[in-house]
């Protein structure tokens, strides 16, 4: 019923209420219980409860309601001098709109139906302890302010039937739900929660019968937090989306950061550690938070989804782009994933993240997305995914990376994708200071592709790029890149490393060292800039079975452009590891005649190096080696030796024929002089024909024959070595 019949209504926020607004609560209990049947103060059991309504009224005293049936209490533009009371009541309904109350006490109350605070202020604790609400908790609009430390919302083990239906309702104090259960929705659109003591929102263990919502009311108001919105171990049965939220850390700390946890994270904003969430995670479209992201060992059934998020750990130093402010590092995590299960996709296309990523043990079953993101922790960890897994792929195509990203021991199905990206500022190791990879990728395995190749721009890391041992499945591209500047020696390391198709073709020489050593991919392909590293190129034991631009049989030039690249690279050492490689690759491609001219050089590059260490015997050497290319080219080219016996034995035949016919040395054979078997008997040191030893030769045809005799050991002996070698290749 109502109280008056005239339309004057109430300012419930005035302190001083009119005379005529006035009625006790004890006079309200009364008139109510007049409606009841008998007097009596019970609900009865009617299809549908008597509605009892009390508007533009001032109610002093204390409404006390416990342990009380009613039917369902409608109050409007109320307001209450006390506290209503209604701890252990059992109501059809309770209905609070535009009122104002010091507080409600409601500890296990029991309704049939709703219960609402609609467009209420509320200046004291909502305690709803253990109550129990068979329809839904209306608290939208509404003003809630926790006093002396107290609670703005106390609803623990709070058990709704319905939804909890909270937009735009603003609070001063936490609102603190821990073991929440709703069989619909949690909607806080568009609140405006401020606790920066402690948790603006405690809801530990609650569970969630359909989405959690803390995102953008129709009218474009979006969610606000000051304090930490505290959600571990809660179950949501559908989605929790805070999309378009603003979240800023509590700036005070009721409790001390431990100093032995290094995995604390006292600025966080949202606390989900050992949630699951059967739907999808969603802190995208304009979602900013100035603290810390954590959902650790949580399991999430659809997508992680943080498109155009900003989490911007630099109280708004960073500027996100290159030639800003050299903000960072950052003492806090901006996302701390570790241990998350994901079972669509991570999607953090054209986010800006200031301060580190981490992502240890992280399970994605789609694919990680990153395309135009801006992450930055300069000269500290932008990412840290240590055994990191994606079922598809890693797109991070034109991402602007300040720090390092660590992926070691990553697993990733399909494509890595750094098209056009750009690391720069890495991280420095806090025991030596040595500068940490811009990209570390070891023991990682990657199913199809790594590309660290040019997109729109090119693709460029200042520090190095580090694939030790590790595999991918198809094509390592970085065709057009740019690696490495003058602080770090290394651009790439990729010792042990595997794959099919290695593509080296770079923008730049390095600029820094390179290390294949025992890498092994099929195909190669390389050009002129990358062999002009800045530092040495390790090729030792780099294996690879053919170039992806074979080499033709009558393209000399090209063999000859390769052992310059060659040379340069390995900064004119010797090393025969290399040059048996590229001979290998030539011969198994049928290119004979330029495997041994590799092979002719490396044996040059051999007796440089024996003669630089040799001393005084050095010149001897180089002699020697001099000798062996020009005759026989170091046995690999067995037919110049045939061209010159056959020059020496036409010089000696000539020179022996122009001078005196010589005397006879023993009178046993009967041998005409002949110039040109006399040569030949000189030239070939195992068959005699019987001319070497008939005549007596003086003079300088003496010596002459005695160098014809050295020649033929010589030649005789490089001739056996070559053939030695084309029948052990043959077999």
């Amino acid at each position: 019923m109502t109280t008056s019949d005239d339309e004057r209504r109430l300012d419930p926020h005035d302190e001083n209420p009119p005379a005529w607004a006035h009625i006790s609560a004890a006079e309200v209990l009364r008139r109510a219980a007049e409606q009841e049947s008998g007097g009596v103060l019970r609900r009865r059991k009617l299809a549908t409860p008597a509605v009892q309504r009390w508007s533009d009224r001032y109610i002093t005293g204390t409404l006390d309601l416990r342990n009380i049936e009613f039917a369902l209490l409608e109050f409007e533009r109320c307001r209450f001098e006390q506290p209503p009371d209604l701890r252990q009541g059992k109501l059809a309904g309770i209905d609070f709109r535009d009122c104002a109350l010091p507080g409600l006490e409601a500890r296990n109350l029991r309704t049939d139906n709703d219960l609402t605070l609609y467009r209420t202020v509320v200046n004291g604790t909502v305690d709803l302890t253990d109550a129990e609400v068979r329809g839904t908790l209306v608290l939208r609009d509404s003003t809630l302010i926790g006093r002396d430390g107290r609670p703005a919302l106390h609803g623990d083990r709070l058990q709704l039937a319905g939804a909890l239906l909270a937009a735009r309702v603003a609070s001063k104090g936490e609102i603190r739900l821990p073991g929440l259960r709703t069989g619909g929705n949690v909607n806080f659109a568009g609140a405006e929660l401020d606790n920066p003591r402690g948790f603006a929102l405690n809801g530990n263990g609650m569970q969630v019968g359909g989405n959690l919502y803390f995102t953008v009311d129709p009218q474009g108001t979006p969610f606000r937090a000051v304090g930490q919105i505290f959600l571990p171990t809660a179950r949501v049965e559908s989605d929790l989306s805070m999309r378009g939220a603003r979240l800023a850390p509590r700036t005070e700390h009721s409790r001390a950061v431990p100093p032995d946890d290094p995995f604390f994270d006292p600025n966080a904003t949202l606390v989900a550690d050992r949630s699951k969430v059967d739907g999808n995670v969603n802190l995208d479209r304009g979602f900013v938070s100035t603290g810390t992201v954590r959902i650790v060992n949580a399991a999430i059934g659809g997508s992680l989804r943080l498109s155009q998020a900003r989490v911007d750990l630099s109280g708004g130093q960073e500027e996100f782009v290159e030639m800003g402010a050299k903000a960072g590092p950052y003492s806090d995590r901006s996302l701390h994933l570790d241990g998350t299960a994901v079972g669509g996709n991570i999607d953090a296309r054209d986010a800006r993240i200031a301060g580190q990523i981490r992502l240890v043990e992280v399970i994605v079953r789609g694919s990680a997305l990153l395309d135009r993101a801006v992450i930055s922790n300069r000269g500290g960890d932008a990412v840290e995914g240590r055994r990191f897994t994606v079922g598809g792929n890693l797109d991070a195509r034109a991402v602007l990376v300040f720090g390092s990203v660590l992926l070691t021991g990553t697993k990733i199905e399909a494509n890595l994708d750094l098209r056009g990206s750009r690391l720069l500022a890495p991280g420095v190791y806090h025991r030596d200071g040595a500068v940490k990879p811009s990209l570390d990728l070891r023991v990682a395995r990657i199913g199809r592709d790594l590309i660290c190749a040019a997109g729109d721009e090119p693709f460029s890391a200042h520090g190095e790029i580090r694939l030790r041992r590790a595999e991918v499945g198809q094509v390592t591209d970085f065709h057009g890149a740019e690696l490495g500047n003058s602080h770090n020696a290394m651009t790439i390391n990729a010792f042990g490393f595997q794959t099919q198709e290695l593509r080296l073709t770079v923008a730049a020489a390095p600029r820094g060292r390179v290390d294949l050593g025992h890498a092994r991919c099929a195909s190669l392909s390389d050009n002129a800039a990358f062999w002009s590293a800045k530092g040495r190129i390790e090729v030792e034991d780099f294996r690879y079975e053919t170039l992806a631009d074979p080499i033709d049989l009558d393209d000399d030039d090209r063999v000859l452009t390769r052992l310059a690249w060659l040379r340069h690279g390995l900064r004119e050492t010797y090393s025969p590891g290399p040059y048996e490689q590229f001979a290998a690759m030539l011969r198994a491609a049928g290119n004979e005649e330029h495997a041994d001219t590799v092979l002719v050089e490396k044996q040059r590059l051999r007796y440089a190096a024996l003669a630089d260490g040799a001393g005084l015997t050095a010149p001897g050497i180089r002699l020697w080696s001099w000798l062996q290319r020009a005759t026989v080219g170091y046995g690999y080219r067995p037919t110049r030796a045939l061209t010159w016996l056959l020059g020496f034995l036409v010089a000696g035949t000539v020179w022996f024929f122009m001078i005196p016919e010589p005397r006879e040395a023993n009178t046993d054979d009967q041998l005409v002089w002949n110039p040109l078997l006399y040569t030949l008997d000189l030239l070939v040191p195992i068959v005699d024909f019987g001319h070497k030893n008939k005549w007596t030769i003086g003079g300088v045809s003496q010596w002459i024959s005695a160098v014809f005799i050295a020649l033929g050991w010589i030649l005789a002996t490089t001739v056996a070595t070559g053939l030695t070698r084309l029948l052990r290749r043959g077999s």
